[in-house]
């Protein structure tokens, strides 16, 4: 467990260390940053800030996971289950630099199309069923305790599972430290799971990206000085999706990752919503003020009234660090105290 601590704080020194490289060489190369919406008066000032930051701590994370399982002499299965969550983080990063760096680099504004997107991400949770999953054997989806079999559609579960988690987690990302944070909260929940299952190499993992993001936390709080992009939150949510069925614990995502089924939630509704007034009425209305659910906050929290108190981003953070902490406590409390 000593050497695992250290492994976090081994990912923590490096990046926070790296960063101010990556920063400056952004900077000096006078290279495009962050663009911002429009209808967010509010970030506005942080046009041109630089991203892909994610490219900084996933590969820190990636370098001190591998050199500690090492250490470790994590071998055979054990290492397997590292080897399988690793390689859906750092292809998942590399769909994700390829999309930034459309964007920043060739001036593509929408970078991989929503097709090209939706392919690599495919390819790859099919690379992470095939190298990990199946040969683990299980077919089976564990809904509270209860093992539900489903053979083949196992498949179709577990893209759906990463896919879908990378692309929440991505919507999540979209003020200072709100994705970073959350993210490494989650991590922390499962890790306790990984600890009370004795999975000391899923441990080991989950707290070197814990490190790295609190590390890469130090530069992207507000005033974030450097934003993660497509390359670290593509990455993470793939990371979550993959850890809880590595540890059969495929439900608790839905809940310790209620922020990010939240974020989705609030784009899908509101979309679905609008093209449905749209077409019965002929003009499109809205549930939120904007979406994903965070920028609804900003624009005047909780209510869903047009005009409401707004929130500051911390006060956006707060509100939605402290759900995710709630919902990890919750489902802590249901496999260990029920």
């Amino acid at each position: 467990m000593l050497l695992t601590l250290l492994a976090g704080l081994t990912a923590f020194i490096l990046t926070v260390v790296s960063m101010p490289f990556f920063i400056k060489f952004y900077q000096k190369k006078k290279i495009a940053g962050q663009q911002m919406h429009e209808d967010v008066k509010q970030h506005m000032a942080k046009a041109g800030t630089p991203t892909m930051g994610g490219t900084v701590f996933i590969l820190a994370a990636t370098l001190v996971t591998l050199i500690f399982s090492f250490l470790n002499s994590f071998k055979g299965p054990a290492f397997g289950a590292t080897a399988g969550i690793l390689s859906v983080v750092v292809i998942y990063g590399i769909i994700g630099f390829l999309d930034d760096f459309l964007k920043i680099f060739k001036k593509i504004n929408e970078g991989l199309t929503p097709w090209q997107k939706m392919s690599l991400q495919i390819i790859a949770g099919l690379i992470f069923y095939f190298l990990h999953v199946r040969p683990s054997g299980t077919d089976a989806i564990n809904i509270f305790g209860y093992q539900l079999h489903i053979g083949i559609f196992y498949l179709i579960f577990v893209l759906f599972w990463v896919v879908g988690f990378s692309n929440a987690v991505n919507l999540t990302d979209g003020i200072d430290g709100l994705a970073s944070i959350s993210v490494a909260i989650s991590l922390a929940a499962y890790g306790i799971i990984a600890y009370i299952q004795k999975q000391t190499d899923i441990l080991l993992i989950i707290v070197v990206m814990i490190g790295a993001l609190l590390g890469f936390f130090v530069f992207n709080h507000k005033p974030a000085k450097v934003f993660m992009g497509d390359v670290g939150s593509l990455a993470l949510g793939a990371m979550l999706a993959s850890i809880s069925i590595t540890l059969r614990q495929e439900w608790t995502l839905l809940i310790i990752g209620f922020v990010y089924v939240l974020e989705t939630a609030s784009v899908m509704l509101q979309v679905s919503y609008f093209k449905y007034t749209k077409k019965k009425y002929g003009e499109g209305q809205r549930i939120f003020r904007m979406t994903p659910f965070h920028h609804h906050l900003e624009l005047g929290g909780l209510s869903l009234k047009k005009e409401g108190s707004k929130w500051s981003e911390w006060q956006v953070d707060a509100f939605l660090w402290s759900l995710g902490v709630l919902a990890s406590l919750i489902v802590l409390g249901i496999l260990y105290l029920l």
